[in-house]
Formats: C-alpha cells, sequence, structure tokens
C-alpha cells in the first residue's frame, strides 16, 4: 500500500490547541503514516511576530507528546520568501511520487476562502483535502464560493477513500468544536500582560511556558 503523508500548514504565531485538535482528528480519521508540519511565511501575512526559530521551538514542544509520528518540516521557512502553498505540493508530489496519498488540512474558514489560493484549482490535482468545521464556519455549500462548492460536490470521499487515493479527494469533519484563532490568543496575552484561565486553555502548556520565558506578544 502507498503511504499516507496529511500535511497541516500555518503561520503558527503561536501555535495553539486548535491545531493540535485538528491535527488530531485527522490523525484519528485517515490514519496517516505521517504529519508533517509545515511552519510558512505565507504572502497573506506580512507580520509575524515570532522568529522563526521560536515558531519552530512551540510547535516541536507542542507535538512532542503526540500519540502519532510528526514531522517538522522547515521547506517553507528555508526558502527564505513568502511562499503559497501550491508551490510547496508541487515540491512534495515530486518528492513522494504520484502513488503517495497527500491530504493537506485545513479548517473550514480556509475553505471558505480558497478560491483567493493561488492556483487552488490545481490543488485538487495534487493533493486531497481533509477540511474541520469550526465553530462559526460551516461546511454547508451554500456558505461557500460557488467555484468551491462546485469542485467539493465532486470530491467528496469518506476517510478511507481519501487516505487510498493520491489526490483529488476531499474529506469534512464536522466534529471540530474548537473555537480558538492565534489572533485571539496573541491579542489576549498583549491586553493582560500574562495568561489568564482562558488563555491558558487555549494553549499547551509547554508552549505557554516558552511564550512567558521569551517574553513573546508582549506588544
Amino acid at each position: 500500500m502507498s503511504q499516507c503523508i496529511a500535511l497541516l500548514g500555518g503561520s503558527f504565531d503561536p501555535v495553539h490547541n486548535g491545531h493540535i485538535a485538528l491535527a488530531a482528528l485527522f490523525a484519528d480519521l485517515i490514519k496517516p503514516d505521517q504529519l508533517r508540519i509545515l511552519p510558512a511565511r505565507p504572502w497573506q501575512k506580512t507580520s509575524l511576530q515570532a522568529s522563526d526559530a521560536q515558531r519552530v521551538a512551540m510547535l516541536e514542544l507542542a507535538f512532542a507528546r503526540q500519540p502519532f509520528e510528526v514531522t517538522i518540516d522547515l521547506q517553507e521557512i528555508e526558502r527564505g520568501s513568502a511562499t503559497y502553498t501550491v508551490e510547496t505540493l508541487r515540491g512534495l508530489r515530486t518528492e513522494l511520487g504520484p502513488a503517495a496519498s497527500i491530504v493537506f488540512l485545513m479548517g473550514a474558514d480556509q475553505l471558505q476562502k480558497l478560491d483567493t489560493w493561488r492556483d487552488w484549482h490545481e490543488l485538487f490535482a495534487l493533493c486531497n483535502l481533509g477540511v474541520a468545521a469550526r465553530p462559526g464556519y460551516a461546511l454547508d455549500q451554500d456558505q461557500l464560493p460557488p467555484a468551491v462548492a462546485q469542485e467539493l460536490s465532486q470530491r467528496l470521499a469518506p476517510p478511507a477513500e481519501v487516505r487510498a487515493a493520491p489526490f483529488g479527494k476531499v474529506c469534512l469533519a464536522h466534529t471540530l468544536a474548537v473555537d480558538i484563532s492565534a489572533t485571539q490568543v496573541r491579542n489576549a496575552l498583549r491586553a493582560q500582560g500574562k495568561a489568564d484561565a482562558d488563555t491558558s486553555a487555549r494553549l499547551p502548556a509547554q508552549v505557554l511556558d516558552y511564550i512567558q520565558q521569551h517574553n513573546l506578544y508582549k506588544s
């Protein structure tokens, strides 16, 4: 059987429990051979507050004790410029070969603006998508841009079928009831100067310790 690689990309500024819940959900649903975490320098976000090294350190802390294999993939950082998902996926497809199942993970908020991504139609020829609902962002077809809804309507598949397909399938998960954003976390830390109970609940304890030790997100 060909290998299955799940990918979770993002700014991770900082990584929070929503990211971990998304990864764990699809680790359980799809059972990939490996989960790769891809810290990005995304073209849409120009002002990352933590350095590349700090974001990587927080990811290593956050995913160190997960019950599935995790690799932190540094290729987008090492590229040294703003990155586009489609470029990374082209490179991974070349690396992994045509038969590997690649499953790119995202939240419903990203799916709702998928048609703004560079060469977004090409994504379906490079990978599968694993998309999780989150509060406030529905996966209903009428909540999506028409072009995105049309693509999804012909690609929806159960987890086992997504795992077996190299590309072109979409698995929707309606069970992720975690509503956390990195913006919320940064704003709370900046406003309070220290973490309150809500902020502590949004972050892995090791990551919160790292943020406090390095005085991140204070201003």
